[in-house]
């Protein structure tokens, strides 16, 4: 063992390295290993291929960093000025952005490069007199009497005081008579005290008002009211069906009827037929009864002078006047949910204002006679447009009558359903089905036969079908004509009942 201590081995010279090289002698050199280089760090990082030791400039095939082009807009905004230096200094003598040619200083006391010169003093205005003393304020006598004013002066001031109050006076004079005062304690109004003559639609609506009733209906979930008129002394009422319909069918329904005087009574429904949109209702106990006179619709003329009785909207004794604008005109009447009326009636058309509530009330001719049944409207908003349609008093007659009697009506009919046909070859009803035996199989029409005439009344469409079919008799032959694979043919069909 070597006397030599470890510390001097480890931090001396050490006996087993070679001077030179550094290496020890007599032991190998492991080579250095160090963490793993990627293949992406030593494409950048790395030698060239080809190149051992130090680098050199020689190009390498692998791809090499390249700094890519500065963007336009980066390069405007911090690049260099076009024609300067590659330092971004600036010459500080330069005059860039100012004038050439500087305007002088207009005070050559401020500048310091004028020469010597006479000039004005530095305070060459004088300075302004200090503010003088309000005198003594003039009187009118030393206006006057003073001297301190010339004559011509005062004279003048008179001249245009005397000008102004003349032309106030004339202006004033002037406007007095141009425009008349707007209160006066002087005016009385006269009052004609004289009986007036009454109209002929004022005797007429005398005459006809106490015969006119409103119809109230009343149930647990809601009210409504229509017209009505008395038809005979023992309290019969012709009404429309629709209009006491919810009373038909709801017996816990209130039904009353509420006349001229206010006199209030309770009704009971004699009869009513939902295909003619009829009802006839009784009143007892009831003295005095004003029964309405019933004219013939029949002789009815377009442009004749027609008023209408009702309470539209509950506003009873209301009367309108118009004339008779249309006859036969077939105005169908759906069921709905207040209603279970399924009728086309062969209205009355006039423009006499007719409302909701009106249903039921008599339209009567100047005679004040009844020529028909106010029923429907036609009405884009729900009022009235001067489009009202009314049942003929001659076919509610007969109806009412029945009703009165037997409490019901049967009706004609012939057994098809028909469609309306309107193209160039026919106008018409078309029949789309024939009931096995009924009076039209016996009588030979087939489905597809278009109806153009019933009775001697053009026939137009189904809903006139209807209204011509109903208007016959029981039992009573009809002449009718029909059109069939481009003929018209001629026939009778005998009408039986429903």
């Amino acid at each position: 063992m070597s006397d030599t201590p470890d510390w001097a081995a480890r931090d001396g010279a050490d006996p087993t390295r070679d001077p030179s090289t550094g290496d020890r002698s007599g032991e190998p050199r492991e080579p250095h290993r160090g963490a793993p280089v990627s293949p992406q760090t030593a494409a950048v990082f790395g030698r060239p291929d080809g190149v051992q030791g130090s680098f050199s400039q020689t190009p390498s095939a692998q791809p090499q960093p390249q700094i890519a082009a500065p963007d336009p807009v980066l390069a405007e905004a911090f690049g260099r000025p076009a024609g300067t230096a590659d330092t971004l200094q600036r010459d500080p003598y330069a005059t860039f952005g100012r004038d050439d040619d500087e305007a002088e200083p207009a005070d050559p006391w401020r500048d310091p490069g004028s020469p010597a010169q006479l000039d004005a003093p530095a305070l060459s205005e004088p300075e302004a007199d200090g503010p003088r003393a309000t005198g003594p304020r003039m009187g009118i006598r030393e206006l006057l009497f003073g001297d301190r004013v010339h004559w011509w002066a005062l004279a003048t001031l008179a001249i245009v005081a005397v000008l102004v109050g003349v032309a106030g006076g004339l202006i004033g004079r002037w406007t007095a008579e141009v425009i008349p005062p707007l209160n006066s304690n002087t005016v009385e109004l006269d009052v004609d005290d004289s009986d007036a003559a009454s109209g002929d639609v004022a005797k007429v609506a005398t005459a006809v008002a106490p015969s006119v009733v409103m119809i109230e209906v009343r149930t647990a979930s809601e009210g409504s009211s229509g017209s009505g008129f008395v038809v005979d002394k023992m309290g019969y009422i012709v009404t429309n069906n629709h209009v006491i319909s919810a009373a038909a069918n709801d017996k816990e329904a209130k039904l009353e009827v509420v006349f001229s005087d206010h006199n209030r009574v309770p009704a009971r429904i004699a009869g009513r037929d939902v295909r003619t949109d009829v009802a006839v209702l009784k009143v007892d106990d009831v003295e005095n009864l004003t029964v309405a006179k019933l004219g013939d619709s029949s002789k009815l003329e377009i442009g004749q002078p027609v008023i209408a009785f009702g309470a539209p909207l509950g506003l009873d004794r209301t009367v309108t006047t118009g004339i008779v604008s249309a006859v036969d005109r077939p105005v169908p009447l759906r069921p709905d949910a207040s209603s279970d009326t399924d009728a086309v009636i062969n209205a009355i058309q006039t423009d006499a204002a007719i409302n909701p509530g009106n249903s039921g009330g008599p339209l009567v001719d100047a005679q004040g006679r009844v020529i028909g049944v106010n029923t429907a409207i036609a009405a884009a908003g729900g009022g009235s447009i001067g489009l009202g349609f009314a049942i003929p008093i001659n076919e509610a007659v007969p109806i009412s009558e029945k009703l009165i009697a037997d409490g019901s009506v049967t009706h004609p009919q012939i057994g098809v359903t028909a469609a309306t046909v309107r193209n160039d070859q026919v106008f018409g009803a078309r029949v789309k089905d024939v009931a096995a035996g009924s009076p039209a199989a016996r009588a030979g029409l087939k489905e597809n036969d278009v109806i153009t005439e019933f009775d001697g009344r053009p026939i137009e469409g189904a809903d006139e079908l209807t209204v011509a079919v109903r208007m016959a008799k029981i039992g009573q032959e009809v002449k009718y004509t029909y059109w069939r694979d481009g003929r018209t043919f001629s026939g009778t069909v005998t009408p039986g009942d429903d």
